[in-house]
């Protein structure tokens, strides 16, 4: 008899076959779109209009649309950009890190997370564009042979950096994204019935047939790129903190950026993936793939780098007084008592007051609680980049250039509009393509020596076989993993 362990509940719940978890998954994306798909895809594309529409207006008539000034030069548009970028950290490291550490409840919620790390990079990048004022001399930033006489890119500054580590970082998340899908690919189109869906996901799935040789090429591909992937986890977070780090603001120059906003990536990253799993798991009914328990451990790491982000905060304060630096103290002093106090009071409560609740086991397992938890740390994370960058320059060194900062209509358009992009695409990556990974849940399912499959319910130590001991159907793509003595 196999032995499933009493002290951890089943990755996967219900007792399902191979065969339930292909339909399972296959079921939103051969079904009709349904009414809720359609509402929330249509909310969705009316943001996006509201983009188009204030892109058009900073193209149009200028960065004057903006509220920027001229104390004032970073603001709305690059705390956007920095709290995109953030939000796509945790796809990475579900995928790629998780993967490295043979972490098997990734399974299930790898492909969504790497899904958002794609979305949002590509939300992350329109505002640098933007805000070049003349987006489509965009190219001038890649080094490139040219007749324009001694134009080149500055390979010191760390904005430089940001566009090859973010570009970097878009490609190997794609990659190993598209390499995830091919398999189930695959399986949709040996179960597709019309000419044009199969026609489609046989381009799509590049042929897979499911052989030996190809599934072992899989794996080895799948941890190359997980090995490359990894330092990037550390890497894009810490090229976008330089943008900050090396320039003498006070405010922001500070060494302890790098693994600051490090930590603030995967902790803004991972409260993303919990609101987008927490709204999938009901929609697409796939409670016995994305369990209690998988909110529960990613509830868990959310606790631990929120306390590192509080800690930050507290490190930052106490470096400021250390210093003995006039300039640094006020900015510190200013960010907590000045106008914007507001705007840290919110950061501190969301970020590092609302995040200790997940102690509580109560808590740690609520579906409502853990949805609410997640939306207010994204928007304190937002609310830091904002602090970070406003707060740093609204008040510098000559008090007669001291002004107040204050989006306009476009710079909310803007970043409205880059939310209505996101989910749109995030809709229609969940509607055509599966949104849990097909191949590797199949991979955990754990049968017993009668072929049925077993699970241990919350308070039972003993194996419980739940259908009659038939052999599962397996699809020809899937791989099989039996775990029968000989």
């Amino acid at each position: 008899m196999q032995h499933v362990s009493p002290v951890r509940e089943p990755l996967v719940t219900g007792g399902k076959t191979y065969h339930d978890i292909t339909q399972d998954v296959c079921r939103q994306v051969e079904a009709k779109p349904n009414i809720r798909w359609m509402a929330a895809l249509s909310v969705a594309l009316f943001f996006l209009g509201i983009f188009f529409y204030s892109v058009y207006r900073t193209l149009w008539y200028g960065i004057g649309e903006w509220g920027l000034n001229k104390t004032v030069g970073w603001a709305w548009d690059i705390t956007n950009f920095v709290w995109w970028v953030g939000i796509g950290h945790a796809g990475t490291l579900i995928s790629a890190v998780l993967l490295l550490f043979r972490q098997k409840w990734r399974s299930s919620i790898n492909r969504a997370a790497e899904a958002m790390t794609i979305f949002a990079v590509i939300c992350a990048a329109m505002f640098p564009v933007l805000h070049m004022g003349r987006p489509w001399l965009a190219y001038w930033v890649f080094p490139f042979q040219n007749t324009f006489g001694s134009l080149w890119v500055n390979f010191n500054s760390p904005l430089l950096w940001d566009v090859f580590a973010i570009s970097t970082y878009f490609s190997v998340s794609l990659v190993f994204w598209y390499i995830g899908l091919i398999p189930d690919f695959a399986t949709i189109r040996d179960r597709a019935k019309g000419p044009i869906a199969k026609r489609a996901y046989a381009l799509l799935s590049f042929g897979w047939k499911g052989s030996a040789k190809a599934w072992s090429r899989y794996e080895t591909v799948s941890l190359i790129l997980a090995g490359v992937a990894t330092p990037l986890v550390l890497s894009v977070h810490t090229i976008v903190s330089m943008d900050f780090a090396t320039s003498i603001v006070p405010g922001w120059h500070t060494t302890i950026f790098p693994p600051y906003f490090v930590a603030g990536a995967i902790f803004s990253g991972f409260a993303m993936v919990l609101t987008l799993m927490l709204i999938t798991r009901v929609v697409f009914k796939l409670e016995d793939y994305i369990t209690l328990e998988h909110i529960a451990l990613m509830n868990k790491i959310m606790m631990i780098t929120g306390s590192i982000v509080g800690v930050a905060y507290i490190t930052e304060f106490f470096i400021a007084w250390y210093s003995q630096v006039e300039f640094e103290q006020y900015a510190f002093i200013n960010r907590a008592t000045g106008p914007y106090w507001w705007a840290y009071a919110s950061m501190m409560t969301c970020n590092v007051i609302t995040p200790q609740l997940v102690w509580f086991r109560r808590i740690r397992y609520s579906i409502p609680a853990t949805f609410v938890l997640s939306i207010i740390v994204n928007i304190g994370m937002w609310f830091e980049r904002f602090v970070i960058i406003v707060t740093s320059l609204h008040r510098d060194y000559l008090p007669s250039s001291w002004v107040m900062f204050s989006p306009t209509w476009v710079d909310i358009g803007i970043y409205v509009g880059t939310l209505g992009l996101f989910f749109t695409l995030f809709l229609l990556f969940a509607k055509f393509f599966p949104v849990v990974n097909m191949a590797e849940v199949k991979t955990i399912l754990k049968y017993g020596v009668d072929n049925g499959p077993t699970y241990v319910g919350h308070h039972s130590h003993q194996v419980a076989p739940v259908h009659q001991p038939v052999a599962p159907a397996v699809p020809a793509s899937a791989p099989v993993n039996y775990n029968k003595h000989d």
